[in-house]
């Protein structure tokens, strides 16, 4: 079953589109990376789908239904703009919220004390909000998402605020959620996390799809065609404008992206020719953030 499809869904403001003509289709059970720079319309269409408003045109389903209330209460939603009540204690904000998704008052205290221990915030419980840190107040929002036990997350930059520890805990979190069957959408800055978390990926731009499928299958479409070095000595063969596309130099480590006709070999040659000493040679796919930075390059041109 697809957990959601959105078929020509657009938004407008004015004169200017959010969102045009905008078609996804995510299986249940994926991890699903939504993706773009400022701007691009993630957060719009991000809240098409949950309801917080309305498209223009196009129609959203959420496994199989029309994005209802009743739909919805099988959704965990982490918006990009935090709201909690900051004067409440957490054990407050978090018993209101589970009654606001339908659990009873044992459900809840279970599932909480369940999370805040998981979280690492079961010494905060009796704080009020405003006295914690903005990590452990995004933290404390994850917690809220996916207290109900949701069959689809939707989180818009859910790494937000955290330091690495903490990034690394919620990493860990996601994937264990993908384990037990949820279906997972997020959308972040981080292409690190997404190359190693995603298992497909839509990136938007001016509100328009402009690459979307398997990470597998896009990674395979742009070919083997970036060489990562270490060398020491005069980099002269970066300028070879015949094998070379372009470059980013960091002193005596290099990211080398050949043209499409381009030799790997007859690159390497060029470098030992110039009487460098190569400590590193290796012949790579490009990474999901070249692959984001030329794609949406391309667009603007």
């Amino acid at each position: 079953m697809d957990a959601l499809v959105l078929k020509k869904v657009s938004k407008s403001f004015g004169d200017f589109w959010a969102v045009h003509d905008l078609n996804l289709r995510i299986s249940e059970g994926e991890i699903f990376g939504l993706l773009g720079p400022n701007g691009a319309g993630k957060t719009t269409t991000l809240r098409m789908i949950m309801g917080i408003i309305l498209p223009d045109s196009g129609d959203v389903r959420i496994f199989g239904r029309p994005n209802d209330l009743k739909t919805l209460q099988q959704v965990g939603y982490l918006p990009e703009e935090r709201g909690l009540y900051r004067r409440m204690k957490v054990v407050d904000v978090l018993h209101f919220f589970g009654e606001l998704r339908g659990m009873n008052r044992k459900e809840r205290g279970e599932a909480i004390e369940r999370w805040l221990e998981r979280m690492e915030l079961s010494s905060w419980a009796n704080h009020k909000v405003e006295e914690l840190s903005r990590g452990m107040q995004q933290k404390l929002q994850f917690i809220i998402t996916v207290l109900h036990q949701p069959r689809l997350l939707i989180l818009d930059e859910p790494f937000t605020g955290l330091d690495p520890v903490n990034t690394a805990l919620l990493k860990d979190i996601i994937l264990e959620l993908h384990k037990t069957g949820a279906t997972i959408i997020f959308s972040t800055h981080l292409m690190e996390q997404v190359e190693k978390m995603c298992d497909s990926i839509c990136l938007i731009n001016k509100g328009e799809s402009v690459l979307q499928g398997s990470l597998v299958d896009i990674k395979k479409r742009y070919g083997k065609n970036t060489v990562i070095m270490q060398y020491s000595g005069e980099a002269r063969f970066l300028v070879d404008g015949h094998l070379v596309d372009h470059f980013d130099d960091y002193g005596n480590y290099v990211e080398v992206y050949l043209k499409p006709e381009a030799d790997p070999q007859e690159f390497l040659r060029q470098a030992v020719s110039d009487g460098v000493r190569i400590q590193r040679f290796e012949l790579t796919e490009p990474s999901l953030n070249d692959i984001f930075i030329e794609t949406v390059k391309n667009e603007q041109e």
